[in-house]
């Protein structure tokens, strides 16, 4: 009898395994601010919001970068003034900060192991993953194979050379992403190598947004975008609304 129950939770744990989700996190390696001197990188917020949001989910989440290893984080994002509930489980989440030392390398990455892919913002993603080939390749990827592809605030910036087919994965699609008001506000519209939201339209998205710093996102079939580092939660339940169905 023991030997038989052993044997059922076992194989409930294994079917458990084999329908968790699994979600690609690819963040930014950059971390110079134009010519500024300053540092920048991934947005802590926008990290830390949807990867709670989808591990305390069950969602398995990995971690990719175009370098690997450490990523830079934005250290304006550590600022007392950013900080949230979220923000502040991330500053004491040994495991989580130890994970992220040994991002994979986007080049080792395979979309067919994940479910979907989100990219959080913060301004790195403007110089690396906007011209990144093998990002730009791994969600053309994701989209053709009909998964979720999602994006936070700057991170739409990885969309800029996508193209599917010839065309523009933008184009003809609604979403969201920081705006020129936006980077106005925050003093760094002449620093940025271009306006996000300039350039998702340029290549033909249909480009929408709320007031600045509001909880604001877009859900277009498989691509799901947010404004600000205020709308990463709601991405992240967009996103999962869509895990779940599948």
């Amino acid at each position: 009898m023991a030997v038989a129950v052993g044997c059922k939770t076992k194989n409930i744990e294994q079917e458990k395994n084999n329908t968790m989700k699994k979600v690609l996190f690819v963040v930014t390696s950059h971390d110079q601010l134009g010519n500024t001197g300053a540092k920048t990188g991934f947005w802590t917020e926008e990290f830390a919001a949807p990867y709670y949001a989808l591990i305390d989910q069950g969602v398995e989440v990995t971690i990719a970068s175009p370098l690997g290893g450490q990523p830079p984080i934005d250290p304006k994002s550590a600022d007392p003034s950013s900080a949230t509930e979220d923000t502040k489980r991330f500053d004491n989440d040994k495991d989580l900060l130890e994970k992220l030392k040994h991002t994979h390398k986007l080049a080792d990455i395979n979309q067919a192991d994940y479910d979907a892919v989100f990219y959080p913002g913060g301004h790195g993603p403007l110089w690396d993953l906007a011209e990144d080939e093998k990002s730009i390749a791994l969600i053309a990827d994701f989209y053709k194979n009909n998964k979720p592809i999602s994006f936070v605030c700057h991170a739409p910036a990885a969309l800029k050379n996508v193209k599917i087919d010839g065309e523009f994965l933008v184009k003809g699609k609604k979403l969201t992403g920081f705006t020129n008001e936006e980077e106005e506000a925050v003093g760094l519209a002449n620093i940025v190598p271009f306006l996000l939201e300039n350039e998702l339209q340029k290549n033909g998205a249909t480009y929408s947004k709320s007031e600045n710093w509001q909880e604001y996102a877009v859900e277009d079939g498989l691509l799901i975008t947010g404004q600000n580092p205020a709308s990463s939660k709601l991405v992240a339940k967009k996103l999962l609304d869509q895990l779940n169905k599948k």
